[in-house]
């Protein structure tokens, strides 16, 4: 999955576009599928995932698609989205050929196992970067929590300020010590063409209707 501050990158672009009205509920909404890994709940059904290993948009949008005017859940769908197009598209254009390509030219076989662990690893790298890159507002970490005005059978929404306080950890912990897997001009284009795409769908999925 894509990480959180790509994600929260995600996010500040397409409120550039559109301006939703609640910020950091549409942030915190951003990243909430993945409370999941933290309190040991259901990752699958959290981020919408049947049959294949991205989110099921539709499935998504036939249960919360009448809810999308709640900026939360706005940012849960932008979430889900984010995470269907790296899977999709820009994971597979690193996975090529069983290799993966270091920042020093390196060339190195790899199994799964090995693949998940440069791709987390180069995180922390392109974290520090990137929350350079976008001047991202962090406010939300640091902000009291107001729960929002939502129901989810995915999620437990009584339990997000553990989200918070793990997401503000990595921020915080991110060191540019190690090799990259992915260029960051690479993730640029890639938050580039979530933006394009979401701006699009979220037009569609709303009726066309502008927030």
């Amino acid at each position: 999955m894509a990480s959180v501050v790509i994600h929260m990158c995600v996010a500040s672009e397409i409120n550039k576009k559109i301006k939703v009205c609640n910020y950091e509920e549409f942030l915190l909404g951003s990243i909430a599928p993945d409370i999941s890994k933290i309190v040991g709940a259901n990752r699958n059904l959290s981020h919408f995932i049947s049959n294949t290993n991205f989110p099921d948009i539709q499935k998504f949008l036939e249960k919360y698609g009448d809810k999308l005017d709640n900026d939360f859940m706005l940012g849960y769908f932008v979430h889900l989205y984010t995470d269907y197009l790296w899977y999709k598209y820009f994971v597979t254009d690193i996975n090529y050929k069983g290799l993966i390509t270091l920042k020093d030219g390196s060339i190195i076989d790899y199994d799964k196992e090995l693949f998940q662990k440069y791709l987390y690893n180069d995180y922390t790298n392109l974290n520090v970067r990137l929350l350079d890159e976008y001047n991202l507002d962090l406010s939300l970490f640091y902000n009291p929590l107001v729960k929002p005005n939502v129901q989810m059978d995915e999620i437990p929404i009584d339990r997000l300020q553990e989200l918070l306080d793990d997401a503000s950890v990595i921020i915080e912990n991110s060191k540019n010590n190690k090799e990259y897997l992915f260029d960051i001009s690479n993730v640029k284009k890639f938050i580039e063409a979530c933006t394009h795409l979401l701006c699009d769908e979220l037009d569609k999925a709303r009726n066309c209707d502008k927030i």
